[in-house]
């Protein structure tokens, strides 16, 4: 595994922005709603939930909005029926994109994202021309940190799938999905603080660009995933280092 693209470093940092400004809340908000909705209100048997509640308090979501998105869940209001949908794209120079969504509207949901995927050189793909390339794993990531190597010795003894650390201190570590709660609670444990712990889909073969090319990418990224109904967006670009 040749470890986790650019987009995904930049994602982290983004969402911290988007937290500041209170953009994110909605988008999580829904996620929550959604786990409730599905796996019901109790945590301890709600995986999905718990993981929506990890990031709620990653992004400092307010224990009020909290609650009342766990209650709108729980309930039956028709307006909060929400549906999953997932979309497969192609952007600039062939990358493949992967895109979560959340909506009480699909028909609105598919215009905005041709709207954007159009203006940004991108256009919507088949279903499964681009899914196959991605796998879900579980994803835990540090910014920086005085104890990479007791962080890494652990992922290591805990049988993490991958190991990525960078020149500025980050470390992302893949793991399965069955294997992240428990090496997450192990970094509880001992007190190493993430900047998150979710799930997330990782490419089998990456499209490398230029960092030229990667800001119309990350321009199109962007849009999309400033997008109301969309949750994630993943791809497979690689950025070619300047020799």
């Amino acid at each position: 595994m040749a470890g986790h693209n650019k987009w995904s470093s930049i994602k982290h940092k983004k969402a911290k922005t988007d937290a500041q400004k209170g953009k994110i809340f909605s988008k999580v908000a829904r996620e929550i709603m959604q786990a409730t909705k599905l796996g019901g209100e109790d945590p301890g048997m709600n995986p999905r939930l718990r993981l929506a509640l990890q990031k709620a308090k990653e992004v400092n979501m307010p224990n009020d909005n909290v609650k009342r998105a766990i209650q709108k869940g729980a309930g039956s209001e028709g307006e909060n029926q929400l549906e999953e949908l997932q979309f497969e794209a192609y952007g600039p120079h062939g990358i493949a994109i992967l895109i979560d969504t959340l909506t009480d509207n699909r028909n609105r949901t598919i215009t905005n994202l041709k709207v954007i995927l159009n203006k940004g050189g991108g256009n919507l793909a088949d279903k499964g021309a681009v899914s196959y390339l991605f796998e879900t794993k579980g994803l835990i990531f540090f910014e920086t940190t005085e104890h990479e190597d007791s962080i890494i010795d652990l992922a290591i003894e805990k049988g993490a799938d991958d190991i990525d650390t960078k020149p500025e201190g980050e470390i992302e570590i893949i793991t399965s999905i069955d294997n992240l709660e428990s090496l997450k609670t192990c970094y509880d444990n001992q007190g190493f603080n993430y900047e998150t712990a979710t799930l997330t889909k990782i490419p089998s073969t990456f499209v490398s660009i230029t960092h030229e090319q990667f800001e119309k990418v990350e321009a199109l990224l962007e849009k999309i995933e400033d997008d109301d109904d969309v949750q994630e967006v993943y791809s497979n670009i690689d950025i070619k280092e300047s020799s």
